[in-house]
C-alpha cells in the first residue's frame, strides 16, 4: 500500500510516522508513506500557498492552484483509489471504515491548515473527507497520522500477531474485555480464576461477555 500525504507543515509528520508499527510496516516492504510540501507546488517565489478569502471573513485559506498541481502529479504516476481529506465536518473514522481503507492500493491524504481550503478543491478533487472527531486542531497533520495509523496496523505482517488487530476494540462494534498478566497476584488483587483454569472455551465466553458489559456501560450506541 501506497499512502501519499500532503501537507502545509510536513515537519509534524515525521515523528508519528518514522517510529512502532508504521515504521516497521515501512521497512518491511508491507507499506510506503510518501510526505509532499505543498509549498514546492506554488508558482510565486515566496512558496505561498494561501490567501484571504472573498467575502471578507477572517483566516486565510489554502489556494486551490498548488494543491491541484501537486494531486495531479501524482496521479500522471499511478492511479489512487482514494483522495481524502482531514475535514471537520467529514464522516467520522471508525474501525469498518480503516478496515476498508487498508485494502486499498494507493490513497492520498490532503490535511487541511489556515481556515480551510478552497472549497472548489472539495468538489473537483476530493473523493473522501474523513474526520477523527467532534473538534478543530490547528491543522489536518495529526489526523491524517492517526488515519495512517489505523489504516496500516491492519496491513497483514504489520503486527507480528495478526489475530491482535482482528481483536481490538471495535473490529465486531465491542470494546475489548479487560487484559491481564504476570503477576497473577499482586497486593491480593488477583487476576480472574477463569483466565487461569486453561478452559478455552469458558475463557472465550468470560471475554466476550465482559466485551458486551463493558460496551452496554461505555458505548452503548455501538451495540445499535
Amino acid at each position: 500500500m501506497r499512502i501519499d500525504i500532503i501537507s502545509v507543515v510536513p515537519e509534524l509528520l515525521t515523528g508519528p510516522l518514522e517510529n512502532s508499527i508504521v515504521k516497521r510496516a515501512c521497512d518491511k516492504g508491507l507499506a510506503e508513506i510518501h510526505i509532499h510540501n505543498l509549498r514546492d507546488y506554488t508558482t510565486n517565489k515566496h512558496r505561498k500557498v494561501d490567501d484571504y478569502p472573498f467575502g471578507g471573513d477572517a483566516g486565510m485559506v489554502i489556494q486551490i492552484e498548488p494543491v491541484d498541481r501537486c494531486i495531479s502529479a501524482l496521479k500522471a504516476e499511478r492511479d489512487y483509489d482514494e483522495v481524502i481529506f482531514t475535514a471537520p465536518d467529514g464522516e467520522i473514522l471508525t474501525q469498518p471504515m480503516a478496515n476498508r481503507l487498508s485494502m486499498f492500493n494507493n490513497i492520498i491524504i490532503l490535511c487541511g491548515h489556515y481556515k480551510g481550503i478552497d472549497y472548489r478543491i472539495r468538489e473537483h478533487l476530493i473523493t473522501k473527507e474523513i474526520s477523527i472527531g467532534d473538534y478543530v486542531l490547528t491543522g489536518g497533520e495529526l489526523p491524517a497520522a492517526i488515519i495512517t495509523d489505523a489504516i496500516v496496523r491492519l496491513i497483514p505482517g504489520a503486527i507480528g500477531d495478526d489475530q491482535s488487530a482482528l481483536s481490538d476494540s471495535f473490529q465486531d462494534n465491542l470494546l475489548e474485555p479487560p487484559v491481564y498478566t504476570r503477576p497473577a497476584e499482586y497486593k491480593g488483587w488477583r487476576v480472574p480464576d477463569i483466565l487461569l483454569s486453561g478452559h478455552e472455551a469458558k475463557i472465550d465466553e468470560w471475554k466476550h461477555q465482559q466485551a458486551l458489559a463493558r460496551t452496554a456501560a461505555r458505548r452503548p450506541d455501538l451495540l445499535k
